[in-house]
């Protein structure tokens, strides 16, 4: 079905981003999963072409493009390559941590952070995961002591995307332990202050060119300009911001599915059985149909939602309910053309391996899917 939501200026800037990321990403990906990371230089080089932090204010050396088209495009491209990793990395980097410091950020934070993120010089990343609190953001435990001058931060973080490489991180603690929600901020905390260390990157089951890793904060002094917005609404920030995280985290889900059902129909197409192709018998013509249409559903979905939130309309509700929706769907289509591959789809040279393995993640961060449900119903039975 013809997509209605993008015009030429669009299609230009897919078309740019597609030729880069065949030069410069698609080739060295399966590098980065062995590294456990993609490289700084790659960070650079998106930088240098203008594809980091699109909406960034052109005072900052930003190209200010406040048409969220774009940075779907950029997701849904990333996506479309089957490189999980850096379709994960690069969108959160630019929006979803970029937006914390350009919406709550001090003058004196935005100048010294915003530049070096818009050349890659900077990673960025965001620390609200603790070991003993996931979804249930309320009980973390990471302190930030106001000691006059500066906040003094103490705890950990685990599961930090881009964690090993970071620069900079957007970090979640208790200013007032005993306010649950209203006792946490956020704070700004970079790669330069002491006391501030790094576990390895972990090693996962999926996302192999993702640094995901812990975060350790022993007695960091953080400046009070890096406090982000005001003492004690931190979590009202979180849930804000997680609208447009759960966003692009389904439109890298579709797009990943997308790319797993490309692959899966040019296999079926060669693969021999019984005389014929995988694609000839009709179990498998049939599979292939109703993930293409449950696909295509899913798209027109998706560009609405791309289209409500450039007029700042999408909600907690919305934005759960496409993160619930499009990961679950990924994890079927995963699943479904792994079975079409047979023993081969289990290799991990074949790309449906790899996307079966990267999947499976999505339903659990950003909000578990089952927080997703919660969120959709309380808003239905409100």
């Amino acid at each position: 079905m013809p997509r209605t939501i993008f015009h030429e200026e669009h299609e230009m800037f897919r078309q740019s981003l597609k030729d880069y990321i065949a030069k410069e990403i698609t080739p060295y990906n399966a590098e980065w999963e062995k590294n456990k990371m993609v490289s700084r230089e790659s960070w650079q080089k998106l930088g240098e072409n203008g594809f980091l932090c699109l909406q960034a204010p052109e005072e900052y050396g930003g190209l200010n493009i406040q048409d969220f088209r774009y940075n779907a495009i950029f997701t849904e491209e990333l996506g479309l390559s089957g490189c999980s990793g850096p379709a994960i990395g690069y969108p959160l980097h630019s929006d979803i941590v970029l937006p914390y410091i350009l919406h709550y950020g001090t003058e004196l934070a935005r100048e010294k952070y915003i530049p070096k993120m818009i050349s890659g010089h900077y990673i960025s990343a965001v620390a609200m995961t603790e070991p003993g609190a996931g979804s249930d953001l309320q009980n973390i435990r990471a302190t930030a002591e106001d000691n006059g001058d500066h906040y003094l931060i103490n705890g950990s973080k685990t599961f930090i995307t881009n964690g090993y490489l970071s620069d900079v991180v957007v970090v979640a603690a208790k200013t007032d332990p005993t306010k649950g929600a209203k006792g946490i901020s956020l704070f700004i905390v970079d790669n330069k202050m002491e006391g501030f260390t790094k576990g390895v990157p972990f090693e996962k089951v999926g996302l192999h060119a993702q640094d995901t890793c812990e975060l350790f904060f022993e007695d960091v002094k953080v400046p009070k300009s890096n406090l982000l917005g005001n003492v004690g609404e931190g979590f009202k920030y979180l849930m804000t911001e997680l609208a447009q995280e759960r966003l692009i985290v389904s439109l890298a889900a579709l797009s990943l599915a997308e790319f797993t059902l490309k692959t899966t129909i040019e296999y079926v197409k060669s693969r021999p059985a019984f005389g014929k192709t995988v694609a000839d018998f009709q179990n498998s013509r049939f599979k292939l149909a109703e993930m293409a249409a449950k696909l295509e559903q899913a798209r027109i979905y998706c560009d609405q939602l791309v289209m409500l939130h450039n007029d700042k309309k999408v909600d907690a509700a919305m934005s759960s309910a496409a993160k619930y929706m499009m990961t679950e769907l990924q994890c079927e289509v995963a699943d479904e053309c792994v079975q079409l591959h047979g023993g081969y789809g289990y290799m991990w040279e074949y790309p449906v391996a790899r996307a079966y393995a990267d999947a499976r993640v999505q339903r659990i961060y950003a909000g578990t899917n089952e927080i997703m449900k919660e969120l959709i119903a309380r808003k239905i039975l409100s």
